[in-house]
């Protein structure tokens, strides 16, 4: 399927100075995990049923691209997606290319279930992902057997569209990860779901762990074993025999931080945010935004199908700025754009680093939110793996007299994240083009409506 911001025109949204939010709410279900129940799911045996996927373009974007590789994939009235697998081993010749719309996630996991199956597919995408590298994950599904034709980018890495060619049976590969990268540790355990022998990831910093948690309970053969240093070895046997499972899924953390940031910011705010999945490798921003001064209560935890849930209770704090860890950026990288907001009306300076992934996200990520929180009046020194942020100390941003135009350059986390940001200044800021929403949190708009925010 194509991403409709792709082609329509762009929608602009203005976000003015917002009074006390209050209210209960519930996010998307996690995309990560969305992903991985469709993917999964269609390679067990049986019917998977999915309660609260993520229904934005992303995860329809993989939806569409396991139903063109054989699987049968259902909604039905009530939301319960139903899928029927092929098993592994049994998907088919897709007839056309995948497109994958503006999914980085879907682009990337897929390359690693094809790679070890004897068919050929080609990837297209939208104008943003088509800039993305794809040679962090080509590079060792090459090692596995995998050909690889595509357009070569920057420094020769490869970019969509991009066609491959799965080899079965793929050679299995001990791979040690160069970059901390949740995505080219699950396309290399994914492609060894079908290669003979054992694959292993070796994971020097720990990133994201659901595709781990999610490959053990369709019934596959892993085991992690963590050495003195913290480094993971994550070791997968092959030809697994995978079995249909019924999943709850949380919500989305990424998607929380944000209406969690805004209850931050606007004075007088009392929020409570429901079901959110607070997994520990992906649940840093709450952890940096507490070590701010941040009022945040964790009620009701518990646990759904394998993973740690809790509903959150944010109240408007006075935050103060911090140096992050570089060694929690795998645990939040998405949700540095938010963070950054947070930093630029905190007391005193917010110091980050580590932070190079952000370069080839959907966008260069760092520079745009420089640039964007510049606009409005917040202080940002850019430095080469981070941005270091000087606050106002709760003090409104301003821009000038007319309210700024902030490009978003295509990215949903950019676009969101100035969303937030309009609500603490003094005069508001449009984003340019707020399409790019759909692709992960289709009901922001609405939720920042229910909370009380008043759209122009």
């Amino acid at each position: 399927m194509s991403a409709p911001h792709s082609s329509s025109s762009p929608a602009p949204g203005h976000f003015s100075p917002a009074p006390p939010l209050s209210g209960t709410v519930t996010v998307p279900g996690d995309k990560s995990i969305s992903h991985r129940s469709l993917m999964l799911g269609a390679l067990a045996v049986g019917e998977t049923r999915i309660a609260g996927l993520l229904e934005g373009e992303d995860v329809l974007s993989t939806a569409a691209a396991m139903r063109a590789m054989g699987a049968t994939i259902t909604r039905d009235d009530d939301g319960t997606w139903r899928v029927r697998g092929v098993g592994v081993g049994g998907l088919m010749q897709p007839v056309e290319a995948l497109d994958m719309g503006n999914s980085g996630t879907s682009t990337r996991l897929l390359m690693g279930l094809i790679a070890s199956h004897g068919i050929t597919a080609t990837f297209t995408g939208d104008a943003s992902l088509s800039k993305r590298p794809m040679g962090r994950v080509t590079d060792p599904l090459s090692l596995m057997g995998a050909a690889f034709m595509g357009t070569p980018g920057a420094n020769g890495a490869l970019r969509l569209p991009l066609t491959m060619r799965g080899l079965c049976p793929a050679v299995p590969i001990e791979y040690r990860l160069p970059v901390a990268s949740a995505q080219v540790k699950s396309a290399i355990l994914l492609a060894g779901l079908n290669t003979p022998g054992i694959t292993r990831v070796i994971e020097p910093v720990p990133t994201r762990d659901h595709s781990e948690r999610m490959l053990r309970g369709f019934g596959a053969t892993l085991e992690v074993e963590v050495q003195d240093d913290g480094t993971r070895i994550i070791s997968l046997t092959g030809e697994a025999e995978l079995t249909a499972q019924d999943i709850i899924v949380p919500g989305d953390p990424s998607s929380a931080a944000f209406p969690v940031v805004a209850a931050l910011l606007v004075p007088g705010s009392h929020v409570t945010v429901t079901n959110v999945g607070l997994n520990p490798t992906r649940a840093g921003i709450f952890e940096v935004l507490k070590a701010m001064g941040g009022d945040l209560t964790y009620i009701n935890e518990r646990e759904v199908g394998g993973e740690p849930v809790a509903d959150i209770v944010v109240r408007h704090s006075t935050l103060t700025g911090i140096d992050v860890p570089p060694d929690i950026a795998p645990s939040m990288i998405d949700e540095f754009p938010i963070l950054f907001v947070a930093a630029a009306l905190a007391k005193g300076t917010t110091r980050t680093s580590g932070l190079d992934e952000l370069r080839v996200k959907e966008s260069d990520r760092l520079t745009l939110m420089a640039q964007g929180l510049a606009r409005i009046g917040a202080r940002v020194e850019e430095v080469e793996d981070g941005l270091v942020i000087h606050g106002t100390g709760g003090l409104p941003l301003g821009g000038g007299n007319e309210p700024p135009v902030i490009a978003a350059s295509l990215d949903h986390r950019i676009a969101m994240s100035f969303a937030i940001a309009g609500l603490v200044t003094t005069g508001g800021l449009t984003v340019d083009d707020m399409r790019p929403v759909a692709t992960s949190f289709p009901t922001f708009e609405p939720l920042l409506s229910s909370l009380g925010v008043v759209r122009a």
